[in-house]
């Protein structure tokens, strides 16, 4: 059986890993009786922690929200996860914490241990790369992660690559994060299937809606893929086939994203990128070291003409 203050540690533990717990679970975890949890819990309250009590047969406990931030616990791996992403976030990932994100970094690395702080110092010789992709309201990010992590259905404002503006309510499951761009798998309530959204075009409306029963979710390297096909098929503004008089494997190769190539024989193949900027599938082109042909694409033509007629003025001029 644990002593009192090591048990308290692994309870608050237990009631920041999950938002609901009943007696009996707990009781359970810590091989102690309901009422020596309900002593325990008195004594969180008393410490200052928030803990909210369910009545009933099968009540529970939930922890809250209060007036004052207590003390957090967090595991090795957790204190590094956390550091890097407070690093990630002070480098302009996430739009207007930047600064906030710097200071709660300094406070978390004057408290790891040596061996944490090793872990999490090589990734200060890492250099984020500046991008012009749209940034995510860390409000909206937070607004969403909680409905994934409590299973609460999230109804929102979404608008489209084309424009359009729809009201949807889905079931969400994960954030995916792909080069400064936020990605959500959910399953789409009224289409009955699921859809991948991008963040920065959620319009969240709370409160969020009621609790759901998860459906099983594919494998972590299913959903990825799920997003990249998402992001392939159907977020972009501006969209080009494009065949390319080089093998498949070479343009695979070649691209910084993953996409569907297809065959058309050992030496030409195509495939269908998309951006919201026709001047970046332009340069992305550029990178195939391949001879390739655009089909049906205006604006993609226009810009390589544009791309095209700059770097002949640089020859030029030299």
């Amino acid at each position: 059986m644990w002593e009192t203050p090591a048990r308290l540690l692994r309870l608050l533990s237990l009631l920041q890993a999950r938002r609901d717990w009943t007696s009996a679970e707990l009781a359970e975890r810590l091989g102690v009786t309901t009422r020596t949890i309900r002593n325990d819990v008195e004594r969180l309250r008393g410490l200052g922690y928030p803990v909210d009590a369910r009545p009933g047969v099968a009540g529970g406990y939930r922890l809250g929200a209060g007036g004052t931030l207590p003390p957090l616990l967090l595991d090795d791996e957790e204190a590094v996860a956390v550091a890097i992403g407070l690093r990630t976030a002070a480098s302009g990932s996430i739009a207007g914490i930047e600064e906030t994100s710097v200071r709660a970094l300094a406070k978390l690395q004057q408290l790891l241990p040596s061996r944490l702080r090793h872990r999490v110092s090589a990734f200060q010789h890492t250099l984020p790369m500046p991008s012009p992709g749209p940034r995510v309201d860390p409000d909206v990010l937070t607004v969403i992660a909680g409905a994934c992590r409590d299973h609460e259905r999230l109804r929102f404002d979404y608008r489209a690559h084309s424009g359009a503006a729809s009201r949807r309510s889905v079931e969400p499951y994960r954030l995916v994060n792909d080069r400064r761009r936020w990605y959500l798998v959910a399953w789409d309530v009224e289409r009955d299937d699921w859809r991948t959204f991008r963040v920065d075009r959620i319009e969240p409306r709370t409160p969020t809606g009621p609790r759901f029963t998860p459906r099983p979710l594919p494998p972590d390297h299913e959903v990825t893929s799920r997003v990249a096909r998402g992001i392939g098929e159907a977020t972009w503004r501006y969209r080009a086939r494009v065949i390319v008089h080089a093998p498949a494997s070479h343009v695979r190769n070649r691209l910084p994203i993953p996409v569907d190539v297809e065959p058309l024989g050992r030496d030409r193949c195509a495939f269908e990128p998309g951006s919201d900027d026709p001047r970046m599938l332009a340069l992305y082109l550029g990178m195939l070291d391949a001879d390739f042909e655009i089909v049906d694409s205006p604006e993609l033509v226009e810009a390589l003409r544009t791309l095209a007629a700059r770097y002949q003025r640089a020859i030029d001029a030299g």
